[in-house]
């Protein structure tokens, strides 16, 4: 069930599809992290945020600092790397998230994803930041 924006929540530069997916979710609010980057949390702990350019994270093709990019938390290493691997999702890493267990997104490139394939890959992050019990009910793991 999604929750209606509040007016400090509605934002012109977020992706309306990240949005609805995230909201969709329970006890999800929009804040921030990282300084003032809106951030998908759940009781206070980001799984979903856009990240700011920044010099760790070049996009090779141009030399430029990536400048739509989004960082979607993973349950840990091995699904991060299932992630970065599968040569049919455009999900990669940096070296400045080395050890840290999330892959960044060109927002540029979420059409590239099915959505039935995103709001999964945005609910294991939701559920590896959530409580467990809240993450057991919604999930159906009780």
């Amino acid at each position: 069930m999604s929750r209606p924006a509040h007016p400090e929540d509605t934002r012109d530069d977020l992706d309306p599809v990240l949005d609805e997916i995230c909201r969709s979710l329970p006890e999800v609010e929009l804040g921030t992290s990282w300084g003032d980057r809106p951030t998908y949390k759940v009781r206070g702990k980001g799984f979903l945020l856009y990240r700011a350019p920044h010099r760790s994270a070049i996009d090779p093709a141009t030399g430029e600092m990536y400048d739509d990019l989004v960082v979607i938390m993973t349950a840990g290493e091995a699904d991060k790397r299932a992630l970065v691997a599968d040569e049919r999702l455009p999900f990669f890493t940096i070296d400045h998230f080395k050890g840290y267990a999330a892959v960044l997104v060109q927002r540029s490139r979420l059409g590239e994803i099915e959505r039935e394939e995103l709001t999964e890959i945005i609910t294991e992050a939701w559920a590896a930041k959530a409580p467990k019990s809240l993450s057991r009910k919604y999930l159906g793991d009780d």
